[in-house]
């Protein structure tokens, strides 16, 4: 995967005094805009996201209207494959998009490169699917944004060679201004559209505005559709999907979570069909932490009460890990269950640090508590590699190193094979 990113200055932003123990933190970032060089008709914003098995949705916008077909192939020289797929567009206030096109593909031999061409463009692309077996690599990172910090993680990103990146909500910061949204679709299309990127919300994608546009993320729901369907989900903001023996749940902070609502009641049903003998792990991302010992984002509602609905399903499930973003630093807690530590429940793990406008959150609760294991408010990314059906490595990467070397790092055990947590 390579770290090209056009309209970029991609220098990494490295500010270190002495040694990586007096590394500055550094304060808020100037927002970047990267702009379209191509003509009206030309792709731009592409980006794939895997849908079941063996299929994968691409989905790109143009200026102006263009057909919805890609043509693919195992080489640059053999793309005979082709399918078609939906347009759509939305308004936003005065905003109105490009033409945003949707297109599944498959079915596709796992671990394996394919090349492909957008509507009448003659560019081609490439993207290698996901392993259908273990080992498999996640890139995990919250709250991106587009600053100079995000460049830096974007290029640690690019050159771990992961093989699906889990992104647990805030994506483009555009807080309203649309044309962000095509900014960041740009910033992240070197990656997104070579491996799938599977996302889900954060306060920052709501997007409303009272009276004027009252519908929540209007932006999010038109240009990042995930798999939600194929899950029994009736919301683009909740979903799950197996892969290469992981079970991924992606859930909604900011819809409906209490035992009533849609989400609580899919999410249930979701957990009874698991077949550990086929996914030994399972894994849930959210934005909004329910262990936290930060000082920001301290007692919101999101948090603590989506915890009180959610947390006896996630724990009754042996769920093995929760990665959160919202809070803009690192943390890591060890297995946890009602705010103590308990080896049947999840590891906790936020990752709010991917590079935003708004700065880190430099300033912790002391004393530390004993279920925080590491803490530290430095923009990166992390690893989670599942390397067989029972362990997996961890390792958190920040940005102060030209190169991805791991500042925190951890094997962890699936709770499918600790005989002790056997529900």
């Amino acid at each position: 995967m390579g770290s090209h990113f056009p309209g970029l200055a991609l220098s990494v932003l490295v500010i270190i005094i002495g040694s990586v123990h007096c590394y500055n933190r550094p304060p808020p970032g100037k927002t970047l805009f990267v702009s379209h060089d191509g003509d009206d008709s030309s792709p731009q914003q592409v980006h794939i996201s895997q849908v079941g098995q063996d299929k994968m949705r691409i989905s790109w916008i143009t200026e102006s209207p263009t057909p919805a077909k890609v043509q693919y192939g195992p080489s640059p020289s053999a793309i005979s494959f082709s399918a078609t797929g939906t347009t759509s567009s939305y308004h936003y206030t005065l905003y109105q998009s490009g033409e945003i096109h949707n297109v599944l593909i498959g079915p596709l031999k796992s671990n394996t490169v394919y090349y492909y061409r957008l509507g009448d463009s003659t560019k081609t692309y490439n993207f290698k699917t996901t392993p259908s077996q273990f080992p498999i690599k996640f890139g995990v990172v919250g709250d991106l944004g587009q600053t100079e910090w995000t460049v830096s993680t974007l290029n640690h990103l690019g050159k771990s060679n992961y093989d699906m990146l889990l992104l647990p909500g805030d994506l483009s910061y555009a807080d309203l201004v649309q044309t962000l949204w095509d900014s960041f679709g740009r910033l992240v299309e070197p990656l997104a559209s070579q491996r799938p990127w599977m996302v889900t919300t954060g306060n920052h994608d709501v997007e409303k505005i009272p009276v004027i546009h009252r519908t929540p993320f209007t932006a999010y729901n038109a240009r990042w559709q995930m798999p939600f369907e194929e899950s029994g989900s009736d919301s683009n903001l909740y979903y799950s999907f197996d892969v290469s023996g992981v079970h991924v749940i992606m859930l909604g902070s900011y819809t409906d979570f209490d035992p009533e609502s849609s989400q609580y009641k899919w999410l249930q049903g979701d957990l009874q069909k698991i077949n550990r003998g086929k996914t030994p792990w399972v894994v849930v991302n959210l934005h909004a932490p329910w262990y936290n010992s930060n000082e920001a984002h301290q007692g919101e509602a999101e948090s603590v009460n989506m915890k009180t609905s959610m947390e006896d399903l996630l724990y009754n499930a042996r769920v093995d890990v929760v990665f959160t973003g919202h809070v803009h630093a690192y943390e890591r807690f060890t297995r946890v269950y009602k705010d103590k530590g308990n080896n049947c429940g999840p590891v906790h793990i936020t990752i709010g640090d991917g590079g935003n406008r708004e700065g880190l959150a430099t300033r912790y609760q002391d004393p530390k508590p004993e279920i925080s294991i590491f803490r530290e408010a430095s923009f990166g990314h992390g690893i989670f590699e599942v390397v067989n059906a029972s362990h997996a490595l961890w390792s958190w990467h920040k940005n102060d190193n030209e190169e991805a070397v791991a500042s925190d790092s951890v094997w962890l055990r699936s709770l499918s094979s600790t005989t002790a947590c056997k529900v």
